[in-house]
């Protein structure tokens, strides 16, 4: 803070007070923005005036210039990261109607999202197309292994995406998104403590003709599903049922959120003794959802069985074959956006089952459609990297079965090795920009794999290219 505003605060914060009402959005914007900055950097002179703070913030969450709700609506993530969060307890009745007001879909993201019609052959545009970045997938790599959040940034991919329900063709961040992610966070803080507030309202809304109204519920459940997990267990055996059931509702918007918020529970159900009650009904629906018209639900339902297949792990081995035939349905229905996704839950599947994945009548179905997307990509692609990370897993789950396609793939990375080095010492000479080495890193990954997987079968590879 320059010391020149930290000497005149006391100035500063009343002429803040003085403005709070202006009759300007964006002077009420400005004053919102100013008391979650507050919260930062100064919140000892902010305290005394905190129950004020907290009615103007209320008050301004609702506003009817969004850009002011937003504004405003930040303040509760923040404040939840300081002391004076115990300040939040007593207005929890108040907070929480005003957050899920705050969830549901804008008319004008509406507008943006509306339309029933099936989507699925309509090509993206390049402008869809999300920057991705390499995560290692070999065991002992930092990234680990699996994907589960692809959908968003995919999701990308952090834990954050986790929190985002994936509006995709709208705004980046707006009132319904802030909304979510303050509940989020108030739940993850006061836990069982929201609850008696907020389940009457969820039955309330749930119950709702209004579909966008049921469609914020659905979006509140899954928001607060990590805080809340205790609390809201004994709830489940009735909700879980009512969610999968709700997959298969008539409006795609709830299709595709529903399939987020089941993925935030997915660790409940797979801890279930029986799988005919929960986790074969959801493998079943989540899978009629990854073969949906609309792009926008494939994309929610292939990143939630991503995730199902991470906390489901061997648990899946019976339901294997329908589980290879509905993916690779969908690799032939796929635009390029949610192929990138599906290519993530292929290796999902593979880092979650490993060697079971090793059958012949399972790669029989697997296989022939990856390698011919293979063999159709160019070096330059785009879509080459998310492939080079699925056949890493691939390679590792499969081992010996990976075999038949060993040459033919390690000779592409050999190439795409060369070829990014010698870019490189070409760009060192002329002093200009490197190229992007994520290919050659990912190239090395899928050959660091397939060692794994192949053991001493390698050798021969490895000693052509010596």
């Amino acid at each position: 803070m320059p010391p020149q505003l930290a000497q005149h605060m006391d100035t500063y914060m009343n002429g803040l007070f003085a403005v709070a009402t202006d009759a300007s959005p964006d002077v009420r914007k400005r004053v919102c923005e100013a008391m979650v900055m507050l919260l930062d950097v100064d919140l000892a002179r902010l305290a005394p005036q905190m129950p004020n703070v907290i009615t103007y913030m209320l008050q301004s969450t609702q506003d009817a210039d969004e850009t002011v709700a937003l504004e405003a609506c930040e303040f509760w993530s923040a404040i939840c990261e300081t002391a004076a969060v115990t300040a939040l307890e007593g207005v929890l009745p108040q907070l929480t109607p005003v957050l899920l007001n705050g969830m549901v879909y804008s008319e004008v993201d509406i507008m943006i999202l509306q339309g029933d019609d099936d989507d699925e052959g309509v090509e993206d545009r390049p402008e869809e197309m999300k920057p991705r970045f390499h995560r290692s997938r070999v065991v002992g790599g930092d990234g680990g292994g699996g994907g589960g959040g692809g959908g968003e940034g995919d999701e990308e991919e952090s834990d954050d995406d986790d929190d985002d329900d994936g509006d995709g063709e709208v705004a980046e961040w707006n009132l319904r998104k802030c909304s979510a992610s303050g509940l989020d966070i108030i739940a993850g803080t006061f836990k069982e403590r929201i609850l008696p507030t907020l389940l009457p309202l969820l039955q309330e809304r749930i119950a709702s003709d209004k579909w966008e109204v049921r469609e914020s519920a659905i979006l509140a459940l899954g928001a607060i599903a990590e805080g809340c997990i205790e609390a809201i267990s004994p709830h489940l055996p009735q909700l879980a049922p009512w969610l999968i059931a709700t997959l298969s509702d008539r409006q795609y918007l709830i299709r595709s959120i529903t399939c987020w918020t089941l993925s935030r529970y997915t660790k409940w159900i797979v801890a279930q003794p029986s799988h005919e009650t929960y986790l074969r009904p959801l493998m079943q629906e989540l899978l009629k959802r990854v073969v949906d018209g609309k792009k926008k639900v494939q994309e929610a339902a292939c990143s939630a069985f991503a995730t199902l297949e991470e906390d489901a792990q061997m648990q899946l081995v019976p339901y294997l074959q329908p589980i290879i035939t509905n993916l690779m349905f969908a690799f032939s229905k796929y635009q390029a956006k949610n192929r990138l996704i599906l290519y993530d839950a292929i290796g999902t599947l593979a880092d979650s089952v490993g060697a079971q994945l090793n059958r012949p009548e399972l790669t029989g179905i697997m296989m022939p459609p990856l390698v011919e997307r293979w063999q159709l990509l160019g070096d330059e692609d785009n879509g080459l990297l998310p492939l080079l990370e699925c056949f890493t897993s691939l390679a590792q789950a499969l081992g010996v079965g990976f075999q038949p396609f060993a040459q033919p793939v390690f000779e592409r990375c050999i190439r795409l090795i060369h070829t990014t080095l010698e870019a490189d010492q070409m760009a060192a000479a002329s002093q200009v920009d490197p190229p992007d080495k994520e290919l050659l890193v990912c190239a090395l990954d899928l050959i660091s794999g397939m060692a794994e997987g192949l053991g001493a079968s390698i050798e021969p590879l490895v000693a052509s290219a010596s």
